[in-house]
């Protein structure tokens, strides 16, 4: 390796801080050495480590320092012992006491439970307390307590170095007020290369200039400077160019699959009316759905479609399919009620409600967010995304639904579907679409599908024709993709994940 070529393409932060790292390894003292700001050192030292000159080691020490008191006791004395100075075996008041050790009040107090505990003073309740010294507490005057030792060591001090007695003396220590404190730093220390050894030994004194400036040109200095070379070769910081929050990578590539098989987008607003959300889709009014814990209500009442006396009859009485309906008396007034959609189905009612017959056979798709009272957890949030399809269609049967599905999926990396049977108010049949987990080796559920019921569609549409729906929760699809296990993950806004999250490559 050519030296003189590192040489000279040394920063003068790294000239200035090489020289002290022949003696010093820790980041304080060599701060302190160098004259150097703490954070010119730190970039320092990140340069030098770039160029393979030296090691850099962080570490977790838990240190002792002395507080403002122990800073005074460690000079003049412990409290308790300038206490002890002032006894002898006759009994002295309070007063006396404080005014010849020249302690505090407070400090008196506090003396007076230690020592009285240690059995070093005699105390006598007269008019006013008075105090002697005990045999015990001569001993004490007269030996070095562990704690005294302790306050004479080199402050700061390595908590994990200290020995079990000394541990213990801390211990009491740190009871009292504003002797000792106890802080965990991040030590970091280097540790020098062959090559940074080599380099700490050469003369790196003199003038190196680290820029041209248009002064130098007009005058003519920069013929006689030495300038530092450009280092072409050392690292720089990572830039993370700007892209789309992966999330919206996976709808992008959702909607790209649906449009590939035909179907047309859905789109609407986030704010609809129960009639909308539920009353068309032949949700009972009294269904638990409907409740405040399920479904975000807003202020206000929305207009009614021509069609809700229609609806409000079907879910009465039934439709001409020969159901006999929910048979209770209909509300206008809950069907006006304002709130935040709780299924992209919504969009697939309204665009039902707008098909006629010579626009059949027709293929929608939506893939929106939606909105539930639900308590935040690991794998359910109060807003997310629905993935949301329809084919209106008077030879749609289980057969098509499950051959649109199972091609979804496939795409989306699932090799492996199934259907089981299920409950939705507005579809029947109804079934739970689960897919196989090539890694955790079981089912998963993954959202509902079905066939409209009669008195969903005909109201709807004026005239009956199956239509098969599907509604999938796209958090637990895409999760797997990115490893992420908690699915508040997904949007928790992490810049570090944002920055480092792979490109959605399905």
């Amino acid at each position: 390796m050519d030296l003189t070529n590192i040489i000279s393409k040394l920063h003068p932060l790294e000239r200035a801080v090489l020289p002290t790292l022949k003696t010093e390894t820790e980041l304080s003292h060599i701060v302190r050495n160098s004259n150097l700001q703490e954070i010119e050192v730190i970039r320092a030292l990140q340069w030098l480590e770039n160029k393979q000159a030296l090691n850099i080691k962080t570490e977790k020490k838990k240190l002792v320092f002395l507080d403002k008191n122990g800073k005074i006791y460690r000079e003049e004395g412990l409290p308790e012992k300038l206490f002890l100075q002032v006894l002898d075996d006759s009994f002295k008041g309070i007063n006396v006491i404080t005014k010849k050790s020249h302690l505090s009040r407070e400090e008196v107090n506090a003396c007076l439970g230690q020592l009285k505990q240690k059995q070093a003073i005699a105390i006598q309740k007269g008019e006013f307390l008075e105090v002697k010294i005990t045999v015990e507490g001569k001993k004490i005057l007269n030996e070095k307590t562990p704690e005294e030792t302790l306050l004479q060591k080199g402050f700061p001090l390595e908590y994990d170095s200290l020995s079990t007695p000394e541990k213990l003396s801390l211990e009491s220590l740190s009871k009292r007020k504003d002797i000792v404190k106890i802080e965990e730093q991040k030590l970091i220390t280097v540790e020098l290369t062959p090559l940074g050894k080599e380099l700490a030994a050469q003369d790196l004194g003199g003038e190196v200039v680290n820029r041209l400036t248009s002064s130098m040109l007009k005058n003519g200095e920069w013929k006689t400077k030495q300038f530092r070379a450009y280092d072409v070769e050392i690292n720089v910081p990572k830039i993370t160019g700007g892209k789309k929050h992966f999330v919206n990578q996976a709808v992008d590539y959702i909607k790209k699959i649906w449009l590939e098989m035909g179907f047309k987008e859905m789109s609407g607003n986030f704010v609809q009316s129960a009639f909308w959300d539920l009353d068309s889709l032949f949700v009972p009014q009294d269904h638990p759905a409907r409740e405040m814990q399920d479904t975000f209500y807003l202020d206000g009442e929305a207009e009614l479609p021509d069609i809700w006396k229609t609806i409000a009859t079907v879910h009465e009485n039934g439709g001409s399919t020969g159901s006999r309906g929910w048979r209770y008396s209909f509300s206008e007034e809950e069907s006006r009620k304002l709130l935040l959609r709780t299924h992209t189905t919504v969009l697939s009612a309204q665009t039902i409600a707008q098909l006629k017959k010579e626009d059949l056979p027709a293929k929608f798709f939506a893939v929106g967010k939606v909105f539930r009272n639900e308590a935040l957890d690991w794998k359910h949030l109060f807003e997310f995304y629905q993935v949301e399809g329809i084919v209106v269609d008077p030879n749609a049967n289980l057969k098509n639904l499950k051959g649109y599905l199972r091609e979804f999926y496939r795409k989306m990396g699932f090799s492996q579907i199934r259907m089981r049977p299920a409950h939705f108010p507005y579809t029947e049949p109804s079934l739970e679409i689960e897919v196989f987990h090539p890694v955790k080796k079981q089912w998963i559920e993954l959202g509902g599908a079905g066939i409209f019921r009669p008195e969903v569609v005909e109201p709807l549409l004026g005239f009956p024709c199956p239509v098969i729906a599907w509604g999938q929760g796209m958090g637990r699809i895409i999760s797997d993709y990115w490893k992420i296990t908690d699915i508040r993950d997904l949007y928790k806004n992490d810049l570090k994940q944002l920055r480092e999250q792979k490109i959605w490559l399905k």
